[in-house]
């Protein structure tokens, strides 16, 4: 095999899918022939094995690919899809910037970031507005929730989007959300870490995730509390340090400060009263990453309407926000992580007990025998309080 052959880690946001959805979202120019052959030549592997196009990957696999020059002829490209001046001004309105490398966009809420069954109007389509040239549609390399607001990258060549995929899945990029959660996070200093396996939740045909201690794949997301409004909601800034699915919905869920407005993870409880909006207050409000060339790109994009009016309305600020530092110091160990130590304490102290009282009844009958003291009479026993043996001690838990 040539020493161009090239390899790829596959990244959190690629866990679970087929191998040639892989290609399509992070080598589009290579046609599905291509990938084909390599499968039946033996030059398509994964982790070192043979892999086939159907071939389900998971996140941290290796991904070997043969060189640029070992192509087959391509079939002939897709037709471009003829957008509406309404939807070319549309997408062209999202432009935060625009480099030779990346479009970055203020993605709207509401709108997918990829089609679907039932979806049809969605962001992969409305980029061939910002097709320049004829140099074909700009690629997607990252994505955010439907109802999720904010900054999303998208690639304006091939080379680009490799670069921009291996930034991603090699978790040098750093991404920023903001949020309105119901009730105050308890994090000491105002930071933590939320520390949380997350996996497909049955019966909901992959649509929702949920906590799972045993099958769930490593979820951290680093939590910091910038603003509190009473006891009644906080603004905190997420950053995913993986990529599972709905990872920040769902673990803010899980630790009962659900992201108002989403109904889907939180139900009745994510929404507040007050006239506050009953969307999604999501929203991706910064990137840092490293692009082509030794570059750096650092952008932020502007707050949706319902998600500012809510700020005003709590008495929150966005520039609180936007003061934080970029990476905050280590918050340690995380919340839940704490948690689970403090039962194993319990667990294990509860087991020494036990093992004590055994250990001390086996000595009862010893001690028993032991002439009194004076006046005291008999010696208490080993239990709290002078309590008999075989009683329950004081002070036991509940």
């Amino acid at each position: 095999m040539s020493d161009d052959v090239r390899t790829f880690k596959v990244a959190e946001d690629d866990d679970g899918i087929r191998l040639d959805r892989w290609f399509r979202r992070h080598m589009p120019d290579t046609a599905f022939g291509v990938i084909a052959k390599w499968a039946r030549t033996g030059q398509l592997r994964v982790d070192g094995g043979r892999a086939t196009p159907g071939d389900r990957i998971e996140a941290g696999q290796e991904i070997r690919v043969p060189p640029d020059s070992d192509k087959a002829p391509a079939p002939k490209p897709k037709k471009k899809v003829e957008l509406s001046a309404d939807e070319t001004e549309f997408v062209q309105s999202m432009v935060i910037e625009k480099t030779k490398d990346a479009f970055i966009l203020n993605k709207p809420p509401g709108l997918a970031t990829q089609g679907g069954t039932k979806t049809t109007q969605h962001l992969d389509r409305l980029l061939n507005g910002l097709d320049e040239d004829d140099k074909g549609k700009p690629k997607l390399v990252h994505r955010l929730d439907k109802d999720t607001s904010g900054v999303l990258l998208v690639a304006r060549s091939a080379s680009a989007a490799a670069h921009f995929s291996r930034a991603f899945s090699g978790r040098t990029a750093k991404k920023v959300y903001w949020a309105i959660v119901t009730g105050i996070p308890e994090v000491a200093g105002g930071e933590g870490m939320i520390d949380l396996p997350l996996a497909k939740q049955p019966g909901t045909g992959g649509e929702k995730m949920h906590v799972d201690e045993e099958e769930g794949l490593p979820a951290r997301t680093r939590i910091r509390v910038i603003d509190r409004a009473g006891t009644r909601a906080a603004f905190v800034e997420l950053q995913p340090l993986t990529g599972r699915t709905h990872q920040l919905r769902a673990h803010m869920a899980a630790v009962g400060h659900p992201i108002v407005g989403d109904a889907k993870y939180g139900g009745a409880d994510a929404m507040l009263t007050g006239g506050i909006s009953r969307k999604l207050h999501l929203h991706a409000r910064r990137l840092r990453i490293d692009a082509p060339g030794g570059k750096t790109l650092d952008r932020q994009a502007d707050l949706p309407d319902h998600f500012a009016e809510s700020l005003d309305s709590l008495g929150f600020s966005a520039r609180d926000g936007d003061n934080l530092p970029l990476t905050p110091a280590d918050p340690g160990m995380s919340l839940e992580a704490k948690i689970r130590r403090k039962k194993n304490k319990q667990k294990d102290f509860k087991k020494a007990r036990k093992t004590d009282r055994h250990a001390r009844g086996s000595r009862g009958s010893q001690r028993m025998k032991r002439p009194t003291r004076g006046k005291g009479g008999p010696k208490k026993g080993p239990y709290r309080g002078g309590g008999k043996p075989g009683g329950k001690p004081k002070g036991r838990g509940r």
